[in-house]
């Protein structure tokens, strides 16, 4: 990376760090688990919520199935470890953010999160190795993890939204510096994505205008369409001559 990208990259990342550090602890709102849509499907509590899951592992499975043949090929090589951990990911989101949605409580939740932040970090872990050649997964992964339990055992949020919002911000950067013919593809992710997280925010409003749809299982789907985008420019490339 050339000097000034890299100064750029550290500066901004050291920015977020101290914001964070300056900002204090930041707790989980009281009725975070109070979501809008509690509606009933054939017995299954808080159905749309739950089954909005189901993209995740769709794309996860479909990612695997037409990567896994080609995981040696020279584009996909360098970040093959990073990406095949993101689908993995994708599928666990899936079963535990379900789980989660069943029952919303603070146990269940950190079933929801581990594979989130683990979707996270693999998939910063799996850019940086495509656009610099070095590879972190192992390190980028266990910050994963204690990112969700220093949340789990201290109530804090920071380190856990540290690492959603690191591959909206680094991502770009990094491939800013390598150029790929996928960027849009990146790109529209990290827009879905961020679409996703405001939607998130609107859960009540969104059911109430609507009467159909909450702003929760809106997010749900906008994530997986983001992960969706992601999977398949790594397919593109595959088949590209």
């Amino acid at each position: 990376m050339r000097s000034w990208q890299h100064t750029l990259t550290l500066f901004i990342s050291l920015m977020a760090i101290a914001a964070l550090a300056w900002h204090g602890p930041i707790a989980q709102w009281p009725d975070y688990h109070a979501f809008a849509d509690q509606r009933r499907w054939l017995g299954l509590a808080h159905a749309a919520d739950v089954l909005s899951n189901l993209p995740f592992a769709l794309v996860g499975l479909w990612g695997l199935v037409k990567l896994w043949p080609h995981r040696h090929a020279p584009a996909l090589q360098a970040g093959w470890n990073g990406y095949s951990l993101f689908l993995v990911a994708l599928m666990l989101t899936a079963a535990g953010s379900g789980f989660y949605h069943l029952a919303p409580d603070d146990a269940r939740l950190l079933w929801d999160r581990l594979p989130i932040a683990l979707a996270c970090a693999s998939l910063l872990a799996a850019v940086h190795a495509d656009t610099h050649g070095s590879r972190h997964l192992i390190e980028l992964a266990v910050c994963a993890v204690l990112s969700v339990l220093w949340w789990h055992c201290s109530g804090d949020l920071r380190p856990y939204l540290a690492l959603q919002l690191a591959p909206l911000v680094l991502i770009p950067l990094w491939q800013w510096h390598a150029p790929r013919r996928d960027r849009l593809a990146f790109a529209a992710a990290i827009g879905l994505y961020a679409i996703a997280k405001v939607a998130e925010l609107a859960d009540h409003p969104l059911l109430l205008a609507t009467d159909t749809i909450s702003g929760h299982t809106l997010k749900h789907l906008l994530a997986a369409a983001a992960s969706w985008c992601i999977v398949r420019s790594l397919v593109a490339r595959t088949t590209r001559r």
